[in-house]
């Protein structure tokens, strides 16, 4: 498919108002990846209304809402933003902000409520791809629009859906390839039990065979679990040389305690986590995190100019012992860029709103994304990073560049078959 281009769209007035007066300011840049001149889109079939309301949906109750609540808040930051800068199409945002509850069934009806009842022009929302699935059937049979906040195990691309985090090329596969190179061949799988981490897990399987790497273990433990002593009882028996870990939720408060606690470090057998970020660190503790290893594509320590205003935006807003993290990020990011498409399209008509998007280049706290018009996933950098100390993340290795999002692996050849998986 021939990849789509679009006039720029800069929302300047966002800079300038931002810098101006909204909770310390923070910097955000949206341009066409093919073009630098600023354009401003007018007309738009909502001008009867006097805002536009849009849907924020995540868990802000049970075992997730560790993770999601902060999602949520950097939403709001960035809706309140764009709102001192004059709106969309001239229009004041108005969140409807609603408790997915951890409960994928949940999840499900106040999908169905903020399209149906509330008729949201978009939603900013999920966490798990347990409760991405569960909304996508009324995404996609109500035409509604949902943009997704979180690394995923790929193996999807939903007209409905835009995947603002990484795709598997952009963080699973970087990462085995990292800890293969740089702590050895033997992997222990420790994950939740639902779809993301046996999807990730899959990939890294068959990863590992083309490498000549061993699976020492897999294992899989329900959401909310606690005791982990068993588990960390076979790691000890088998010496991984590292494990992949995909538990999500409170479950990794648990599992690191208890690692520590049996006696493990990092220097004896090193852990990578793809669901443990600031905002995980902080309710674990760093003592628990300090020296283990995780995948995203940003930290709080990330060395750009929007990544400092965004930071020092976030703490203002919410409190300066609060902390930003990738999913924090990309959240705030899925805002902005669906603003743009807005502007561009002259409309939040979903359909044009679709059309209107691939294309558009944001420069993120994480660095230039941009959005591809094929597959609706990001174009991003991976940067591998190691908890410190004071429980941030500092950058170990990354790659030169944004990479090309390929969320069903067409580009390895080792990969053949698993789209079949799910």
């Amino acid at each position: 498919m021939k990849k789509r281009t679009f006039g720029a769209i800069v929302l300047s007035a966002v800079l300038a108002a931002s810098l101006a007066g909204c909770s310390g300011g923070a910097m955000t840049e949206i341009t066409d990846k093919e073009t630098n001149k600023t354009e401003t889109a007018s007309g738009s079939e909502e001008d009867s209304k006097d805002s536009i309301k849009v849907g924020i949906l995540h868990s802000l109750s049970g075992t997730m809402a560790i993770s999601e609540t902060s999602v949520r808040d950097a939403e709001l930051l960035a809706i309140k933003e764009i709102n001192v800068a004059g709106g969309v199409l001239g229009k004041q945002l108005e969140p409807v902000v609603e408790d997915g509850a951890s409960d994928n069934a949940t999840f499900k009806e106040k999908a169905e409520k903020l399209l149906l009842n509330d008729k949201v022009a978009t939603v900013f929302g999920c966490w798990t791809s347990a409760s991405r699935k569960a909304v996508l059937p009324t995404f996609e049979s109500n035409n509604g629009l949902l943009w997704y906040p979180v690394q995923y195990e790929g193996m999807e691309a939903s007209k409905n859906i835009f995947y603002v985090g990484a795709a598997p090329n952009q963080q699973i596969v970087p990462a085995i390839e990292y800890m293969n190179e740089n702590y050895g061949k033997k992997v222990f799988l420790l994950g939740s039990d639902y779809v993301f981490p046996r999807t990730a897990n899959s990939i890294v399987k068959k990863q590992a065979e083309d490498l000549g790497m061993e699976v020492v273990g897999e294992e899989y433990t329900p959401m909310g679990h606690t005791d982990y002593t068993t588990i960390i009882s076979k790691i000890q028996d088998v010496k991984p040389d590292f494990v992949f870990n995909t538990l999500n939720g409170d479950s990794n408060v648990a599992f690191f305690k208890q690692y520590k606690d049996a006696g493990l470090t990092p220097d004896e057998i090193q852990t990578l986590s793809v669901s443990i970020a600031e905002e995980e660190a902080a309710g674990i503790g760093a003592s628990y995190l300090e020296g283990h290893l995780v995948a995203w594509n940003y930290y709080q320590t990330t060395d750009t100019p929007e990544n400092k205003k965004f930071v020092e935006a976030y703490k203002a807003e919410y409190g300066e012992e609060r902390v930003t993290d990738d999913p924090i990020e990309a959240g705030y990011d899925a805002v902005y860029l669906w603003a743009a498409a807005v502007e561009k399209a002259g409309t939040t008509d979903v359909d044009q709103v679709r059309e209107a998007a691939g294309g558009i280049e944001f420069k993120a706290p994480e660095g230039t994304i941009t959005i591809d018009g094929e597959n609706q996933h990001m174009y991003k950098p991976v940067r591998i990073g190691m908890v410190n100390g004071e429980g941030l993340i500092d950058e170990v290795w990354s790659t030169d560049g944004p990479v090309k999002p390929d969320p069903y692996l067409e580009s390895y050849e080792w990969a053949k078959g698993l789209s079949n998986v799910q």
